[in-house]
């Protein structure tokens, strides 16, 4: 029995993960949740995000998911050792793979990285990057109101370029050669970031690293038959799905809201 990818998050950010591995995998069956009742979980005890995390994974796992893609890198951050003991399936975060495409692209071994309270306060990319090269120098930043413009639709108008300027003004004296957006709402603002920051900055895609990761967990097949896609959301599903059209260039088919607390556990 083929069994689908499960990919979670705390909104639409994942969504951008999602456009990654459905590109990437257009045979695999892809079921996504977006938990957008408790969005944004950055500024959340590191308990509350373990808890969340937990509730979400185990929605996903009841689906016979074969991979669990935690596409929240706040959750990444924070819960990822606990929830890989849910399963025996490979249960994978976009830290590690963030890392290592920020270590592939650097030239100076100076990076930046920015990311939600959460994940910035956790120090994981830094961990993981410097685990890879210990002589890299690493400079972070939490930039909390980036996944409310991206939440809310507002990645193109002025006031994301003047709240860009406010935050990466960090890094004008760090002389890093790449930045890392270490949320996947993020890339829904790169433009403006990539505008900020300048043409001497490379930026790593926290959505594309964990795509290319999965290349070496999925057996390639020859199956030409396209995947079926589910969506999910815990709230606000009008709000996600005009969202996810613009993210993804199409309406979506299949989502359905999910009341919290309520048939998350029923076999």
């Amino acid at each position: 029995m083929k069994r689908p990818i499960g990919i979670f998050d705390s909104g639409v950010g994942g969504l951008t993960v999602y456009r990654a591995i459905r590109a990437a995998f257009p045979s695999e069956d892809l079921i996504y949740f977006g938990d957008t009742a408790r969005v944004p979980y950055g500024p959340k005890s590191p308990n509350t995000i373990l808890d969340y995390s937990l509730q979400n994974a185990r929605f996903l796992l009841q689906h016979n998911i074969k991979i669990l893609v935690v596409a929240c890198n706040t959750a990444s951050a924070v819960a990822l050792p606990q929830l890989q003991n849910l399963a025996h399936i490979p249960i994978v975060g976009v830290i590690e793979p963030g890392a290592m495409q920020a270590v592939q692209k650097t030239k100076s071994g100076r990076i930046g990285v920015i990311g939600t309270m959460g994940t910035v306060r956790s120090q994981a990319y830094g961990k993981a990057i410097l685990n890879l090269a210990p002589d890299f120098e690493i400079y972070s930043t939490a930039c909390p109101l980036f996944v409310s413009l991206a939440e809310e639709g507002f990645d193109r108008h002025p006031v994301a370029k003047t709240i860009a300027q406010h935050y990466l003004s960090f890094f004008d004296d760090k002389d890093i050669d790449t930045l890392v957006l270490g949320c996947t709402h993020y890339p829904l603002l790169k433009d403006v970031i990539a505008e900020v920051m300048g043409p001497n900055v490379s930026l790593v895609d926290s959505a594309q690293a964990i795509s290319d990761h999965l290349q070496t967990l999925i057996a390639r097949t020859d199956n030409t038959k396209p995947g079926t896609d589910e969506f999910f959301v815990s709230d606000n599903e009008e709000q996600f799905s005009q969202l996810a059209a613009k993210i993804l260039g199409s309406e979506l088919h299949h989502l359905k809201r999910v009341k919290l607390f309520e048939s998350w556990f029923e076999e």
